[in-house]
């Protein structure tokens, strides 16, 4: 009797290190996205913006919501401005952050705006 106790703490003692380890692997964040490039369409109704890849054809979806962080920022400036989605419209540069949705789709946590010296 006292063997196959020793050998049911052996055995629970093992067991419970690896469940730690499965579980940290489960819940390990999910690698962010990045997307830059020139709005296409914007659709408030939707809360997305359609971006367009620069020097390509490639459009990807950024999906926004109340937690969206919106900024602006000079290429090469230390100054970051806070913005709201309405300074956003077609035809400007963003760089979305965020998490990878469904395939083309990105849920955004941070939308930059890049500003032009030129302007």
């Amino acid at each position: 009797m006292l063997k196959k106790q020793v050998i049911l703490l052996f055995a629970l003692v093992l067991t419970f290190p690896l469940a730690a380890v499965f579980a940290q692997k489960a819940a390990a964040p999910a690698k962010e996205a990045r997307w830059e490039g020139r709005v296409e369409r914007s659709s408030k109704e939707q809360s997305s913006l359609t971006v367009r890849k620069s020097g390509s054809g490639l459009e990807k979806t950024c999906v926004y919501d109340g937690s969206t962080k919106w900024v602006s920022q000079y290429h090469a400036d230390k100054k970051i401005n806070d913005i709201d989605a309405s300074q956003v419209n077609d035809g400007d540069y963003v760089i979305c952050k965020g998490t990878a949705e469904k395939a083309g789709e990105i849920h955004a946590t941070l939308i930059s705006k890049r500003l032009s010296h030129s302007q």
